[in-house]
């Protein structure tokens, strides 16, 4: 029985099979300004999108979507005021775990003792 392919080796594999089969650009000329894309997304065949499904043009309408959410005005809100932190228990001071201490150890030595004298 074989043993199942790890998922980060399966989308490595599916990637490297994708840019096999992409179409190589030219690399930009020196004078020119450097392209943001390799390639255009218009000359791509939707067959080369994002191995989601998603279409060639998805990239331009999820620039102009957050173009416009950045151009539109908003309005903040003030923070809620935090609440005051609730105390569950005040801390005891070390004496008094020093004493509750020792008055254990007391009662547990006088049961002690008296056990051993019956």
């Amino acid at each position: 029985m074989s043993e199942p392919k790890d998922p980060e080796q399966l989308l490595a594999d599916a990637l490297r099979a994708q840019a096999v089969f992409a179409p190589q650009a030219a690399p930009p000329a020196r004078d020119t300004e450097p392209a943001t894309d390799a390639v255009p997304t218009s000359d791509l065949p939707s067959a080369y999108g994002l191995l989601s499904g998603a279409s060639a043009d998805s990239l331009e309408r999820e620039r102009a979507a957050l173009d416009a959410a950045s151009e539109a005005p908003t309005a903040f809100a003030p923070r809620p005021p935090e609440p005051a932190p609730v105390r569950t228990s005040a801390q005891l001071p070390a004496y008094w775990i020093l004493l509750l201490a020792v008055l254990l150890g007391l009662a547990a030595g006088s049961v002690v003792g008296l056990l051993t004298l019956v």
